[in-house]
């Protein structure tokens, strides 16, 4: 799972850094809003932590572009106003939670357990059809049967999952499994893409990966196939 954070404090980003590097999710940090905006506009990433008080474009800004433009991410809000108005207004504006500094570590951790659980996750597992993965093992099953996957290929399945039926582009997928300071080229995708493929046609699953001509890739499959657990 992949979080950014968007905080300009550098002792306090750093904090939340390892906090989450500690708990094994991966990391992408912003010290300003436009920044945060930029990479959040991604559509990448989990979970967004953000602040509300930072330079160049403050995070209710930040927060009310990414609605704007359908970015359903669950974001939760940071601040050292203690006010119900900032709360109020956070909130309207589409945040999923309210976190006051400072905080302590276990709090931030279940606040951002309980946003990931909204996304469906249960017991570190997602399930599409005959398809799983197990977060705490970094592998996926079909049918029970395991794909004994690579780091890569478990992150891009898991990418597809949280995102299913939903079209991928490649600079998405890019940018969420080998990230922004990569120095590999964009066709790393396609191969990996079909490495995971064909680990899933030894279970007849890879029809399920489907190839959108031009743009992506997308995980689809019949009613059949998805109501198959």
């Amino acid at each position: 799972m992949k979080i950014l954070i968007v905080e300009d404090e550098k002792a306090l980003l750093d904090g939340i850094t390892h906090i989450l590097l500690e708990e094994n999710y991966y990391v992408d940090t912003a010290g300003n809003g436009f920044d945060g905006l930029q990479l959040a506009k991604q559509n990448i990433y989990d979970v967004i932590i953000l602040d509300i008080m930072l330079p160049e474009l403050d995070g209710f800004s930040v927060l009310k572009s990414l609605r704007d433009n359908s970015i359903k991410t669950p974001i939760l809000l940071l601040t050292a106003k203690d006010s119900v108005e900032d709360r109020v207004k956070g909130l309207d504006l589409g945040a999923d939670d309210y976190l006051i500094k400072p905080f302590a570590a276990p709090e931030l951790l279940a606040r951002i357990r309980v946003l990931l659980r909204g996304k469906g996750d249960s017991d570190n597992e997602l399930i599409y059809g005959p398809i799983k993965v197990m977060e705490h093992e970094h592998d996926g099953y079909i049918d029970g049967q395991k794909l004994n996957l690579t780091i890569k290929e478990y992150l891009l399945l898991e990418f597809f999952i949280r995102n299913k039926e939903q079209i991928l582009l490649r600079d998405q997928i890019f940018n969420r499994i080998w990230g922004f300071s990569s120095e590999a080229g964009l066709n790393v995708v396609d191969v990996y893409v079909h490495h995971l493929r064909k680990k899933m046609g030894t279970f007849q699953c890879d029809h399920l990966l489907k190839t959108v001509r031009g743009i992506g890739f997308m995980l689809k499959g019949d009613e059949a196939d998805v109501s198959k657990n």
